[in-house]
Protein backbone atom coordinates (compact mmCIF):
# COMPACT_ATOMS: atom_id res chain seq x y z
CA UNK A 1 0.00 0.00 0.00
CA UNK A 2 1.12 3.52 -0.63
CA UNK A 3 -0.64 7.10 0.79
CA UNK A 4 -1.76 9.20 -2.26
CA UNK A 5 -2.16 12.40 -2.85
CA UNK A 6 -5.73 12.45 -0.58
CA UNK A 7 -3.56 11.07 2.44
CA UNK A 8 -5.57 7.05 2.14
CA UNK A 9 -3.67 4.03 1.41
CA UNK A 10 -3.98 3.03 -2.06
CA UNK A 11 -3.12 -0.45 -3.38
CA UNK A 12 0.48 -0.12 -5.12
CA UNK A 13 0.52 -1.03 -9.22
CA UNK A 14 1.42 -4.57 -8.54
CA UNK A 15 -0.61 -5.29 -5.91
CA UNK A 16 -3.90 -3.99 -7.97
CA UNK A 17 -2.78 -6.53 -10.41
CA UNK A 18 -1.93 -9.17 -8.10
CA UNK A 19 -5.17 -8.97 -5.49
CA UNK A 20 -7.16 -6.64 -6.95
CA UNK A 21 -10.22 -6.75 -8.57
CA UNK A 22 -11.02 -6.74 -12.34
CA UNK A 23 -12.94 -4.15 -12.50
CA UNK A 24 -10.74 -2.39 -10.61
CA UNK A 25 -7.95 -3.28 -12.62
CA UNK A 26 -9.14 -1.84 -15.92
CA UNK A 27 -9.66 1.38 -14.61
CA UNK A 28 -5.37 1.91 -14.28
CA UNK A 29 -5.14 -0.77 -17.25
CA UNK A 30 -7.70 -0.22 -19.78
CA UNK A 31 -6.51 -3.15 -22.42
CA UNK A 32 -5.49 -5.25 -19.28
CA UNK A 33 -7.31 -9.01 -20.33
CA UNK A 34 -6.41 -12.23 -19.23
CA UNK A 35 -7.42 -15.12 -21.67
CA UNK A 36 -6.90 -19.26 -21.68
CA UNK A 37 -8.33 -21.28 -24.09
CA UNK A 38 -7.98 -25.18 -24.53
CA UNK A 39 -8.22 -26.15 -28.24
CA UNK A 40 -8.52 -29.81 -28.48
CA UNK A 41 -11.04 -29.92 -30.58
CA UNK A 42 -10.31 -28.83 -34.26
CA UNK A 43 -14.20 -28.26 -35.13
CA UNK A 44 -14.83 -24.92 -31.94
CA UNK A 45 -13.04 -22.56 -31.43
CA UNK A 46 -12.31 -23.73 -28.13
CA UNK A 47 -13.45 -26.70 -25.66
CA UNK A 48 -12.79 -24.50 -22.72
CA UNK A 49 -11.87 -20.98 -21.66
CA UNK A 50 -10.93 -18.55 -18.72
CA UNK A 51 -11.25 -14.90 -19.26
CA UNK A 52 -10.64 -12.25 -16.69
CA UNK A 53 -14.00 -10.52 -17.78
CA UNK A 54 -16.09 -13.07 -16.97
CA UNK A 55 -17.17 -11.70 -13.98
CA UNK A 56 -17.30 -14.75 -11.60
CA UNK A 57 -14.17 -14.49 -10.41
CA UNK A 58 -11.65 -11.94 -9.30
CA UNK A 59 -9.97 -11.57 -12.61
CA UNK A 60 -6.44 -10.86 -10.90
CA UNK A 61 -3.12 -12.22 -11.73
CA UNK A 62 -2.98 -14.27 -8.82
CA UNK A 63 -5.57 -16.36 -9.67
CA UNK A 64 -5.34 -16.69 -12.60
CA UNK A 65 -1.73 -18.53 -12.11
CA UNK A 66 -3.28 -21.18 -9.95
CA UNK A 67 -6.44 -21.53 -12.11
CA UNK A 68 -4.48 -21.93 -15.36
CA UNK A 69 -1.57 -23.86 -13.74
CA UNK A 70 -4.04 -26.27 -12.55
CA UNK A 71 -5.27 -26.71 -16.26
CA UNK A 72 -1.90 -26.29 -17.78
CA UNK A 73 -0.75 -29.59 -15.56
CA UNK A 74 -3.80 -32.02 -15.48
CA UNK A 75 -2.55 -34.14 -18.22
CA UNK A 76 1.22 -34.68 -17.19
CA UNK A 77 2.14 -37.88 -16.12
CA UNK A 78 3.61 -38.79 -12.68
CA UNK A 79 5.78 -41.53 -11.85
CA UNK A 80 5.56 -42.79 -8.75
CA UNK A 81 8.11 -41.70 -6.59
CA UNK A 82 7.69 -41.84 -2.34
CA UNK A 83 9.74 -39.03 -0.62
CA UNK A 84 9.87 -39.20 3.47
CA UNK A 85 6.60 -41.55 3.42
CA UNK A 86 4.55 -39.44 1.08
CA UNK A 87 4.23 -39.42 -2.68
CA UNK A 88 5.77 -36.68 -5.10
CA UNK A 89 3.49 -35.29 -7.29
CA UNK A 90 5.70 -33.05 -8.91
CA UNK A 91 7.86 -33.48 -11.93
CA UNK A 92 10.81 -30.88 -13.86
CA UNK A 93 8.15 -30.40 -16.48
CA UNK A 94 5.42 -29.59 -13.63
CA UNK A 95 8.44 -26.95 -12.18
CA UNK A 96 9.39 -25.71 -15.98
CA UNK A 97 5.47 -24.52 -16.18
CA UNK A 98 5.25 -22.92 -13.09
CA UNK A 99 8.68 -21.04 -14.84
CA UNK A 100 6.93 -20.46 -17.92
CA UNK A 101 4.10 -19.32 -16.90
CA UNK A 102 5.17 -17.24 -13.83
CA UNK A 103 7.61 -15.25 -16.67
CA UNK A 104 4.94 -15.00 -18.64
CA UNK A 105 2.91 -12.95 -15.93
CA UNK A 106 5.40 -10.60 -14.87
CA UNK A 107 6.65 -9.73 -17.88
CA UNK A 108 3.52 -8.60 -19.50
CA UNK A 109 3.51 -4.90 -20.33
CA UNK A 110 -0.21 -4.64 -18.92
CA UNK A 111 -0.82 -1.02 -20.63
CA UNK A 112 -0.50 -3.04 -24.13
CA UNK A 113 -3.05 -4.19 -26.40
CA UNK A 114 -4.31 -7.77 -26.86
CA UNK A 115 -4.01 -8.60 -23.48
CA UNK A 116 -2.24 -12.11 -22.25
CA UNK A 117 -3.18 -15.47 -24.24
CA UNK A 118 -2.39 -18.61 -23.30
CA UNK A 119 -3.41 -21.48 -25.72
CA UNK A 120 -3.33 -25.39 -24.61
CA UNK A 121 -3.77 -27.83 -27.73
CA UNK A 122 -3.24 -31.66 -27.50
CA UNK A 123 0.38 -31.70 -28.11
CA UNK A 124 1.56 -27.90 -27.39
CA UNK A 125 1.15 -24.54 -25.03
CA UNK A 126 1.83 -20.94 -26.22
CA UNK A 127 1.58 -18.35 -23.93
CA UNK A 128 1.87 -14.88 -25.35
CA UNK A 129 2.00 -11.72 -23.33
CA UNK A 130 1.85 -7.87 -24.73
CA UNK A 131 5.20 -6.02 -24.28
CA UNK A 132 8.81 -6.62 -25.24
CA UNK A 133 11.76 -8.60 -24.57
CA UNK A 134 14.02 -6.24 -21.81
CA UNK A 135 17.01 -8.21 -22.50
CA UNK A 136 18.03 -10.11 -25.64
CA UNK A 137 16.83 -13.09 -26.41
CA UNK A 138 20.12 -14.91 -26.42
CA UNK A 139 20.80 -13.97 -23.22
CA UNK A 140 17.47 -14.80 -21.87
CA UNK A 141 18.53 -18.46 -22.90
CA UNK A 142 21.97 -18.67 -21.66
CA UNK A 143 20.75 -17.51 -18.27
CA UNK A 144 22.22 -15.49 -15.23
CA UNK A 145 20.44 -12.40 -16.69
CA UNK A 146 17.14 -10.71 -15.19
CA UNK A 147 15.21 -7.89 -15.88
CA UNK A 148 11.53 -8.46 -15.21
CA UNK A 149 9.03 -5.67 -16.38
CA UNK A 150 7.08 -6.41 -13.22
CA UNK A 151 9.87 -7.07 -10.50
CA UNK A 152 7.67 -6.28 -7.38
CA UNK A 153 5.07 -9.33 -8.93
CA UNK A 154 8.25 -11.18 -9.11
CA UNK A 155 8.98 -10.82 -5.86
CA UNK A 156 5.45 -11.88 -4.44
CA UNK A 157 5.45 -14.84 -6.65
CA UNK A 158 9.37 -15.62 -4.71
CA UNK A 159 7.33 -15.37 -1.55
CA UNK A 160 5.09 -18.65 -2.44
CA UNK A 161 8.26 -20.34 -4.03
CA UNK A 162 7.53 -19.77 -7.86
CA UNK A 163 9.35 -17.92 -10.31
CA UNK A 164 13.26 -17.80 -10.65
CA UNK A 165 15.52 -14.40 -9.71
CA UNK A 166 18.51 -15.07 -11.20
CA UNK A 167 17.54 -15.62 -14.70
CA UNK A 168 17.68 -19.27 -14.51
CA UNK A 169 13.95 -19.79 -15.51
CA UNK A 170 14.40 -19.82 -19.58
CA UNK A 171 17.35 -21.88 -19.63
CA UNK A 172 15.56 -24.34 -17.16
CA UNK A 173 12.45 -24.81 -19.22
CA UNK A 174 14.99 -25.45 -22.61
CA UNK A 175 17.00 -27.86 -20.32
CA UNK A 176 14.41 -29.99 -19.30
CA UNK A 177 12.56 -30.08 -22.30
CA UNK A 178 15.93 -31.38 -23.74
CA UNK A 179 15.97 -33.99 -21.23
CA UNK A 180 12.49 -34.96 -22.29
CA UNK A 181 13.63 -35.77 -25.91
CA UNK A 182 11.10 -33.07 -27.17
CA UNK A 183 10.98 -30.45 -29.90
CA UNK A 184 13.25 -27.52 -27.99
CA UNK A 185 11.04 -24.32 -27.31
CA UNK A 186 10.61 -21.63 -28.93
CA UNK A 187 10.77 -18.07 -28.31
CA UNK A 188 9.48 -15.25 -30.86
CA UNK A 189 8.98 -11.40 -30.44
CA UNK A 190 6.82 -9.63 -32.40
CA UNK A 191 6.35 -5.58 -32.80
CA UNK A 192 3.45 -3.32 -33.14
CA UNK A 193 1.70 -4.13 -31.61
CA UNK A 194 4.97 -5.24 -28.97
CA UNK A 195 4.35 -9.12 -28.24
CA UNK A 196 6.17 -12.14 -26.69
CA UNK A 197 5.25 -15.84 -27.69
CA UNK A 198 6.77 -18.55 -25.77
CA UNK A 199 6.04 -22.10 -27.75
CA UNK A 200 6.17 -25.80 -26.08
CA UNK A 201 6.01 -28.61 -28.05
CA UNK A 202 5.14 -31.87 -26.29
CA UNK A 203 6.68 -33.60 -29.42
CA UNK A 204 9.93 -35.28 -29.85
CA UNK A 205 12.31 -33.72 -31.61
CA UNK A 206 12.14 -33.74 -34.73
CA UNK A 207 16.13 -33.92 -35.46
CA UNK A 208 16.10 -37.11 -33.26
CA UNK A 209 13.71 -38.75 -35.90
CA UNK A 210 15.31 -37.73 -38.77
CA UNK A 211 18.51 -39.02 -37.67
CA UNK A 212 16.87 -42.09 -36.21
CA UNK A 213 16.32 -42.70 -40.14
CA UNK A 214 19.88 -43.29 -40.44
CA UNK A 215 22.54 -46.22 -40.50
CA UNK A 216 23.81 -45.70 -37.09
CA UNK A 217 20.32 -45.05 -35.45
CA UNK A 218 21.07 -47.38 -32.80
CA UNK A 219 23.81 -45.09 -31.88
CA UNK A 220 22.58 -42.30 -32.20
CA UNK A 221 19.86 -43.23 -29.51
CA UNK A 222 22.75 -44.33 -27.07
CA UNK A 223 23.75 -41.08 -27.72
CA UNK A 224 20.37 -39.25 -26.52
CA UNK A 225 20.13 -41.83 -23.99
CA UNK A 226 23.33 -40.85 -22.45
CA UNK A 227 23.13 -37.25 -22.83
CA UNK A 228 19.82 -37.39 -21.28
CA UNK A 229 21.36 -39.72 -18.12
CA UNK A 230 23.95 -36.78 -17.60
CA UNK A 231 21.59 -34.25 -17.48
CA UNK A 232 19.63 -36.05 -15.05
CA UNK A 233 22.52 -36.57 -12.76
CA UNK A 234 24.19 -32.58 -12.95
CA UNK A 235 20.48 -31.73 -12.36
CA UNK A 236 20.81 -33.85 -8.97
CA UNK A 237 24.56 -32.89 -8.16
CA UNK A 238 26.11 -29.52 -8.01
CA UNK A 239 28.92 -30.91 -10.31
CA UNK A 240 31.13 -34.07 -11.82
CA UNK A 241 34.17 -35.11 -12.68
CA UNK A 242 34.90 -37.49 -16.15
CA UNK A 243 35.68 -40.55 -13.63
CA UNK A 244 32.04 -40.07 -12.00
CA UNK A 245 30.27 -39.86 -15.70
CA UNK A 246 32.23 -42.81 -16.80
CA UNK A 247 31.02 -45.03 -13.50
CA UNK A 248 27.44 -43.56 -13.91
CA UNK A 249 27.88 -44.75 -17.91
CA UNK A 250 30.01 -47.90 -17.38
CA UNK A 251 32.08 -46.55 -20.39
CA UNK A 252 35.51 -45.55 -21.03
CA UNK A 253 36.53 -41.74 -20.03
CA UNK A 254 37.55 -41.29 -23.95
CA UNK A 255 33.56 -41.48 -24.35
CA UNK A 256 32.75 -39.69 -21.66
CA UNK A 257 34.88 -36.92 -23.20
CA UNK A 258 32.71 -37.13 -26.31
CA UNK A 259 30.05 -36.85 -24.70
CA UNK A 260 30.60 -33.58 -22.79
CA UNK A 261 32.42 -32.13 -25.84
CA UNK A 262 28.58 -32.16 -27.96
CA UNK A 263 26.94 -30.80 -24.30
CA UNK A 264 29.40 -28.27 -24.08
CA UNK A 265 28.95 -27.30 -27.80
CA UNK A 266 25.27 -27.46 -27.63
CA UNK A 267 25.07 -24.78 -24.32
CA UNK A 268 23.67 -27.52 -21.86
CA UNK A 269 26.50 -27.85 -19.46
CA UNK A 270 29.96 -25.32 -18.55
CA UNK A 271 33.52 -26.42 -17.61
CA UNK A 272 35.29 -25.36 -14.52
CA UNK A 273 38.56 -25.70 -13.17
CA UNK A 274 41.49 -27.64 -15.48
CA UNK A 275 43.12 -30.91 -16.53
CA UNK A 276 42.15 -33.32 -13.40
CA UNK A 277 40.89 -30.66 -11.31
CA UNK A 278 37.92 -30.26 -14.08
CA UNK A 279 34.75 -30.34 -13.10
CA UNK A 280 31.18 -30.05 -15.47
CA UNK A 281 28.11 -28.38 -14.39
CA UNK A 282 24.74 -28.11 -15.86
CA UNK A 283 24.86 -23.70 -17.55
CA UNK A 284 22.35 -21.62 -15.78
Amino acid sequence: MVIGSDGKKHPTSAGLLMFGNEYDIVREYNAYFLDYQEQYDADTRWTDRIISSSGDWSGNVYDFYFRIYNKLTQDIKVPFKMEGGARVDDTSVHQALREALANCLVNADYYGRQGLVIVKKRDAITMSNPGNFRIEIDAAKSGGVSDPRNSTMLKMFNLIDIGERAGSGIPNIFRVWHTQGWTAPVISENFDPDRIMLSLAFKKSDDKKATIKSDDKKVTIKTARQKNEIITYLTDHVSAKNTDIAELLGVKSTRVKQLLKELLNEGVVVAEGNNKNRVYKLKR
